[in-house]
C-alpha cells in the first residue's frame, strides 16, 4: 500500500490546463504532470469536487470544449487508476470545510479542498492557485508554472 503522504492532490486548474489548448505553455506542463500519473511514475490525489469543476470547464468554459463523452472517458480512467487517490466529500467535510474557511480566510470552495485533504491525511497541493491555499500552514503549495 503506498503511505498517503506520497500522494498529492492535483488541483482543477491543471486538470483543465491539461486538456485546454488554447494555454499553450500552461497545457504542456499540465499535460506532463498527468502523464506523470498515468504512467504510473507519481501517485495523486483528486477529489470528487475537483472531477466535478474539471467537467464543467471543460466541457463548457474553455475556448475548445471537448466533448462529453470525452470528458466522461478522461474522468473514468483518472478514478479507476491504482495510483490515484478520489478523494470522497464525506458529511463531515462541509463543516470542517466551513471551520477551515472562518480561521483562514479562504473561500469555502477552497476550503472544501482543503477539507478533504486534511481528512486523508495529504498534505501537498500542485496548483495554480497560491494565493489562497498558502494561507493555510500545513499545506504546501506546488505551482508548477512557477
Amino acid at each position: 500500500m503506498i503511505e498517503s503522504n506520497s500522494f498529492s492532490l492535483i488541483d482543477s486548474n491543471i486538470l483543465i490546463y491539461a486538456y485546454d489548448k488554447s494555454e499553450t505553455i500552461k497545457n504542456a506542463i499540465a499535460e506532463k504532470i498527468l502523464e506523470d500519473i498515468f504512467t504510473n511514475k507519481k501517485n495523486a490525489a483528486v477529489s470528487t469536487q475537483n472531477l466535478s469543476e474539471f467537467f464543467v470547464n471543460i466541457t463548457n468554459k474553455i475556448e475548445k470544449p471537448i466533448s462529453i463523452i470525452e470528458a466522461y472517458y478522461v474522468i473514468q480512467e483518472i478514478i479507476s487508476m491504482s495510483n490515484v487517490k478520489t478523494l470522497i466529500i464525506e458529511k463531515q467535510t462541509i463543516p470542517n470545510a466551513i471551520d477551515i474557511s472562518s480561521e483562514f480566510n479562504t473561500s469555502y470552495w477552497d476550503s472544501l479542498i482543503v477539507s478533504v485533504m486534511q481528512e486523508n491525511n495529504i498534505h501537498t497541493i500542485i496548483t495554480e492557485n497560491e494565493q489562497d491555499f498558502k494561507k493555510i500552514p500545513w499545506l504546501e503549495v506546488i505551482n508548477p508554472f512557477k
